[in-house]
């Protein structure tokens, strides 16, 4: 890894890092509710993984661990892994508090193959995840390591047409490319579990289209089952979105998907 996006991840560990106190604590992650026994999946990743009782779960990018004590509280024997320090001990202080059978590890996600041996039965990854990376082809290199034969890979993850906006101004405006190779350098205050937070988050991400996704996938020797696009969102990440009947956000005009899904196999 060159010198320059090792630069890049260690501003986005120290942000992460800060992130965790502020989200822990915010009402968008509602801790205590979660530990009161709400889930915090989504009915994407539910309905797509099915039963996971009994099977082993690798969640990539798992933040502080609530959707990987989530599954682990669905029977999943669950590992999950996380670039921030932070986000992992909370991860670790959770599951010994809710005594839920999960293991966190601390790495830089394309490095886990250098932290984890095991091969699982289901890899998970969901929402805002993909965008840290800045080439996607270690990523599915990674994944086809770690998956088992015929073992299962799902990514819920919002729409690359969604990060071609800015939204560090009032109204979300096109500014980025679907294509663009250039990282995207942040800086603003607050995060988006709270606006209001005086934490100064510094960002570095990547923009991937579809077809990156889909061939990092394949070329590593997946199978893809299939590629949805969705117009609705559990979060409301646009101005002026509206509550549909599912209780999903989505634009009124939808011009445009706001998340997309993948499951493969390997």
């Amino acid at each position: 890894m060159s010198s320059e996006f090792q630069k890049y991840f260690k501003t986005n560990q120290t942000t992460w890092d800060k992130k965790v106190e502020v989200h822990a604590s915010s009402d968008f992650y509602d801790l205590q509710s979660f530990k009161k026994g709400e889930s915090s999946l989504k009915k994407f990743e539910i309905n797509a993984l099915g039963e996971v009782k009994g099977k082993s779960l690798l969640h990539l990018q798992c933040h502080f661990g609530q959707d990987t004590l989530s599954f682990s509280r669905m029977g999943a024997k669950c590992t999950g892994v996380d670039i921030s320090e932070k986000g992992i001990e909370l991860a670790k202080k959770l599951a010994l508090e809710l005594d839920l059978d999960a293991n966190f590890v601390c790495c830089n996600v394309l490095d886990t193959s250098e932290h984890i041996k095991e091969k699982f039965d289901i890899i998970f990854t969901s929402y805002g995840v993909i965008g840290w990376l800045p080439d996607l082809k270690p990523w599915g290199q990674m994944i086809a390591e770690r998956l088992k034969p015929g073992g299962m890979f799902y990514i819920v993850e919002f729409h690359p047409i969604v990060w071609m906006f800015d939204y560090l101004d009032k109204e979300p405006k096109v500014k980025y490319g679907y294509h663009q190779k250039e990282a995207i350098y942040e800086e603003y205050q607050g995060t988006y579990a709270d606006m209001n937070s005086d934490m100064i988050s510094k960002e570095y991400g990547w923009n991937h289209g579809l077809g990156q996704v889909i061939s990092a996938l394949s070329e590593a020797g997946l199978t893809i089952e299939y590629l949805k696009e969705y117009d609705e969102s559990p979060y409301n990440v646009f101005p002026n979105m509206i509550k549909n009947d599912n209780g999903m956000f989505e634009n009124a005009d939808k011009l445009f998907p706001i998340l997309f899904a993948i499951k493969a196999f390997r």
